[in-house]
């Protein structure tokens, strides 16, 4: 069998669990894929040598008698994960050359599990953009192209590399990032399954930080199965990460079964201002096929939505400020080079200006600025208290609804460079998700259709804390129901 990377996780578990094919064979396959595929800029660090000796240690253990969900299984991983051994640099140019000595959670619990690393992906730097521009490594470039139209096109960001991957069969599936949407816009973009867990249900140990209280680790797949297979690996509570939760992981894939009888869905009604009639028909699609599967949906109302994006864009920011101020060319990564006379505060200067890119440099200082004294309770504080408003919000819709549907995007994907001009726009592209991170909730972009110019359109579903079962559950509902299928047409 040929292109064996095309392959969902659960179809090539079971493959291998029938002796089929071997881990080393699927391996082979993908790294064939990655090669071939330069084009798109997905893969930035290629482990051809770790990824065989994984997959020969997975299938030994398979011999041995171990058969687990991920044994042999291969997979790509967001640069901004730490990687024993392998180059982590956060697509940042001020971490040159870093290679960590130890793991992160996530990650060593994926190869605890039998997976295979096959390299690292691109992604915005320090996890700061929605488009995969903003890279030390160069733009990633979506997989899917407008119909008739050769322009590159964003595969979203910041996780871009992640999703790109799995859009156009690098890899099984792949693990991102999600601070105010980086996992499920790049999914809606690029066809693909993304979930962001409830913050604290994946450990965020050895994840290179952007905002501590936003950031959280979780999968892209090509099917809703797939996700729930690889996120009760990743998440558990892990004792060196104070955010991790002490909770135990239910078995995700065991718990779908689609069917969603005496289960309510609520449409915020917030969420329709300003959105485009191709996205407003997917989301009547998706509400219909709710019902279809036996669920009441009903209208509800998240009245501080509104205040959610620049709330966002001050916490955030802030706590990047406060994050990035370790990067100072003095331990690892990056130093500029100095000039006769220059002392620390002239190296620190230099390092940082040429170390950062534009988009973080713009976003430390915004941070900077609102923690400054005479700012601070004008910005970050009021910020925190529509924080506060917005949680508010989602506890009470849940008080009588299970989950809730909205887009998660306002558009189809744009082309590189379109937005660079214009950054309220780029912004605007995480209206629907910034939410879900700020109220620390789990939230999942399923595909359901493709616009009008050949290009995906995914809807997100957002659940209670610690409900990622049900999400999941809501999402397969939907997916089984859409039928989504397409691919893009190979032109790399």
């Amino acid at each position: 069998m040929n292109d064996l990377s095309t392959l969902t996780i659960a179809d090539a578990r079971d493959m291998l669990r029938a002796g089929e094919v071997t881990s080393r064979r699927i391996t082979e396959d993908c790294l064939v894929a990655i090669e071939d595929a330069g084009a798109l800029n997905a893969f930035v660090t290629t482990t051809a040598d770790k990824a065989l000796a994984m997959a020969e240690a997975a299938d030994q253990r398979r011999t041995n008698g171990d058969d687990g969900d991920l044994l042999g299984i291969p997979l790509g991983i967001k640069d901004l994960y730490c990687t024993a051994g392998v180059r982590s640099q956060a697509a940042s140019h001020i971490l040159d050359g870093f290679v960590p000595p130890y793991e992160s959670t996530v990650t060593n619990q994926l190869w605890e599990a039998g997976a295979v690393m096959l390299g690292k992906l691109n992604m915005d730097e320090f996890a700061m953009g929605s488009s995969n521009e903003h890279s030390v490594y160069g733009p990633c470039v979506s997989p899917w192209r407008r119909t008739g139209d050769p322009a590159p096109i964003t595969p979203g960001g910041s996780s871009g590399g992640s999703a790109a991957a799995v859009a156009a069969d690098l890899c099984l599936g792949a693990i991102g990032t999600d601070t105010g949407g980086s996992i499920r816009q790049p999914a809606a973009f690029t066809g693909t399954v993304g979930i962001k867990p409830t913050y604290g249900r994946c450990s965020r140990l050895g994840i290179v930080a952007f905002a501590s209280s936003l950031d959280q680790a979780g999968p892209f797949t090509k099917t809703v199965r797939d996700s729930a297979i690889m996120l009760r690996v990743m998440a558990g509570h892990d004792p060196k990460d104070s955010t991790s939760a002490d909770l135990p992981v239910p078995d995700f894939e065991a718990a779908l079964t689609g069917d969603l009888r005496g289960k309510r869905i609520g449409l915020p009604k917030e969420y329709r201002e300003g959105l485009g009639a191709e996205t407003d028909a997917l989301w009547a699609q998706g509400a219909a096929m709710l019902r279809d599967a036996g669920a009441e949906v009903v209208d509800i109302s998240l009245p501080y939505t509104k205040y959610a994006l620049p709330a966002y864009y001050i916490i955030a920011p802030a706590e990047a400020s406060s994050n990035l101020a370790r990067y100072d060319g003095v331990r690892y990564g990056h130093r500029a080079r100095l000039d006769q006379g220059d002392g620390i505060i002239e190296m620190y200067q230099k390092t940082r200006a040429e170390g950062f890119g534009a988009e973080v440099r713009r976003r430390v200082m915004i941070g900077t600025y609102v923690l400054s004294a005479g700012y601070y309770d004008a910005y970050y504080l009021q910020a925190q208290k529509v924080r506060s408003l917005i949680k508010r919000d989602f506890d009470q819709a849940f008080e009588t609804v299970d989950a809730i549907l909205t887009p998660t995007t306002p558009s189809p994907a744009f082309g590189l460079g379109e937005l660079q001009g214009d950054l309220m726009a780029m912004y605007l592209q995480d209206v629907f998700t910034v939410t879900v991170n700020l109220a620390g909730l789990p939230g999942i972009s399923v595909p359901l259709g493709l616009s009008a110019t050949g290009l995906p359109l995914g809807l997100q579903l957002i659940g209670q804390p610690w409900g990622e079962a049900g999400v999941l559950d809501a999402a397969l509902a939907l997916e089984q129901r859409a039928g989504f299928a397409a691919r893009p047409e190979r032109w790399w």
